[in-house]
């Protein structure tokens, strides 16, 4: 390629659509390399199960180029952590890495360790630099758990807190550094693990890295991002104008917790110029920072005004700054929803508050008309996502871990397409993988009980919410703690256009004789042997009336047990016959008849044990 034009000194070829094509996957394989080498190599499960990390390639004027298969809320703002490098390290030069997860200088939360590493030429000009992101299974805080949602400030929170700090010189680990987060962490063998496999991925892309541009040529690789660049906005400005133009408002509302005794109401403006194929969101009419984990960072805050966008334009668009140049999103120094200030707590940053704003944007966008947008989806961080944490009886050594069993579901429907069972949360879009009971069990004292999905409590619609899990687990000797920040059961995911709310989340503690007790939705709970903790998930909300719905897609979903034949007459107004499917004439009477009468309010859904998860009727 260009490598033969460099050295006849004549001038590279343009990049077409062939040389794109070809560059564009293999950026794409780099990163996935990333992230095959820090799922293998990994030592918690929240990284070789869980799968909750992310990489990503960016150049070095901090543009996001190639993301692989990460999670959004890992690394649409990855420009903020680089520019941080670029500030706070003038002396930039091969065989650096840097360890940054302060929440006050571009990054997620402090539960979110990332490494660095700036990637030179020969000439020792800087190129890219590569980013690998892990979340940790303790980070420091003052409770054995990541999110920290009860702590007042940072210094409660108790997490170790680094600003982008050089961890390698020269290849060479810079021991000060290491040394604090052994002494500091629960479990320091994991976290030395993990920090092994975060630069084992990032050094894996700086060499392929290498490689790629000792082959192509490094100019020809900063022309094909310039090209990328451009071709993803142009795709990007053809999306936003398919859109009807318009200035709309969305809310959403996080339930009430500790130092919030009220909620957060979260708020969001959008603007769509649909001739000039260009859209802004204003996060500025939110409440200023609150007294506990919930704020969210700046980065947190961007990213889920870009997700909320990108999930409402139902279009294929390229994951990169190019795309980011038509989306504008608006935040304030000191709001919830906006830049924090130190020593504001952000420990919950990617996710809870991070949920509300993105289905507030889905919901704004879904107010355009019929087509756009789409239902909120469903909320983070019931118990079955908790962080376990106790002394293994079988070897006398602690142990701390994030879970993540029969939670991921929860998606909210689009104009087209069911929610998707195994979104996890907005920000993870279906990224995170469900744990593995037998690995679990191995690993922890820990019995897993149940896991199922529950079937009514999807949120209907014409298209409709995926549904609530439910899971069950407890100690299989000794005491098991759970920590867990679980949105949704008072506010419950909207549907848009007619569509109805999904199910709440709940939460519940059984006693050695099968007794429930109702538990708050952010608790921190000591189980002892014969008890055990209950989980259901929020499911996700509906798009579009549900007496809309195909009638044959209503029988498949009594057929999968997704709904009840109960439900399917009494919400989809479909009756079937004795195969299980439509009966066209009594269910054509049956919807004239709901139609006529009014929706009303959606009937309580049945979960196990008594609990309850109806939602109203908001659509």
């Amino acid at each position: 390629m260009s490598a033969l034009h460099e050295r006849r000194g004549t001038a590279a070829p343009a990049i077409d659509g062939v040389r794109l094509a070809v560059l564009a996957n293999r950026f794409e394989a780099i990163a996935r390399s990333m992230m095959n080498t820090l799922v293998r190599t990994g030592r918690s499960g929240v990284l070789n199960t869980a799968q909750d990390f992310s990489c990503a390639i960016l150049t070095n004027a901090d543009e996001l180029l190639a993301v692989a298969e990460s999670q959004p809320v890992h690394v649409l703002t990855g420009d903020l952590m680089t520019r941080a490098m670029a500030n706070l390290h003038r002396d930039l030069r091969p065989g650096d890495a840097f360890l940054h997860n302060s929440p006050y200088h571009g990054n997620t939360h402090a539960a979110d360790h990332t490494i660095l590493v700036p990637v030179f030429d020969e000439h020792g000009a800087h190129r890219f630099t590569v980013l690998a992101k892990a979340h940790q299974a303790d980070c420091g805080n003052a409770q054995p758990t990541t999110y920290a949602a009860e702590a007042r400030d940072v210094y409660e929170e108790g997490a170790l807190i680094f600003p982008c700090v050089r961890v390698q010189r020269d290849y060479t680990d810079l021991d000060d550094v290491i040394r604090m987060c052994e002494m500091r962490l629960r479990v320091p063998g994991q976290w030395r693990g993990d920090y092994l496999a975060l630069l084992g991925s990032a050094r894996v892309g700086e060499r392929r890295l290498a490689e790629l541009g000792a082959e192509a040529g490094w100019e020809t690789l900063a022309e094909y991002a310039r090209a990328w660049f451009d071709y993803s906005e142009k795709r990007m400005a053809a999306a936003i104008r398919a859109l009807p133009s318009g200035r709309v408002s969305g809310r959403s509302v996080h339930d009430p917790f500790p130092g919030v005794p009220d909620g957060i109401p979260i708020s969001v403006i959008v603007d769509v110029d649909g001739d000039a194929g260009r859209i802004e969101v204003d996060l500025r009419d939110n409440p200023d920072s609150v007294p506990c984990g919930l704020n969210l960072t700046e980065a947190t805050a961007s990213a889920a005004a870009i997700m909320g966008v990108f999930n409402s334009l139902h279009a294929e668009v390229p994951t990169n700054s190019g795309a980011f140049r038509r989306v504008k999103v608006h935040v304030r120094e000191g709001c919830v929803a906006g830049v924090p200030r130190h020593p504001a707590c952000c420990s919950v940053a990617t996710t809870n508050v991070a949920d509300r704003v993105a289905n507030a944007v889905h919901q704004a966008i879904a107010s355009l008309g019929e087509g756009y947008g789409m239902a909120e989806s469903g909320l983070t961080q019931p118990p079955a996502w908790g962080v376990i944490s106790g002394v293994d009886p079988r070897t006398a050594e602690p142990f701390v871990n994030q879970i993540m069993l029969g939670s991921v579901t929860c998606g909210g429907a689009s104009p087209s397409a069911d929610g998707w069972t195994m979104l996890a949360g907005v920000g993870d879009a279906g990224m995170l993988w469900r744990d593995s009971v037998e690995l679990d069990e191995l690993r922890f004292p820990l019995l897993i009980r149940a896991q199922r999905l529950l079937a009514d409590t999807e949120g209907a619609g014409r298209m409709r919410g995926a549904p609530a899990a439910y899971a069950e687990f407890g100690p299989t000797d000794g005491e098991l703690e759970v920590m867990y920040a679980s949105d949704g059961s008072i506010n419950a995911p909207r549907g848009v256009r007619g569509g109805r709310s999904g199910g709440r989340a709940a939460a519940q503690r059984r006693g050695p004789a099968g007794d429930l007790q109702d538990l708050p939705n952010c608790a921190r709970v000591v189980l002892a042997p014969g008890e055990t903790i209950v989980s259901v998930c929020c499911s996700g909300g509906g798009y579009g009336d549900p007496l809309e719905r195909d009638p044959e897609l209503v029988a498949d979903d009594v057929m999968e047990r997704y709904i009840t034949a109960e439900r399917a007459e009494s919400v989809y107004g479909v009756l079937l016959d004795a195969r299980g499917r439509p009966d066209a004439n009594r269910t054509r009477e049956r919807r004239a008849r709901l139609s006529a009468a009014g929706r009303g309010s959606e009937p309580s859904r049945r979960t196990p044990d008594g609990m309850s998860s109806a939602g109203k009727d908001e659509g």
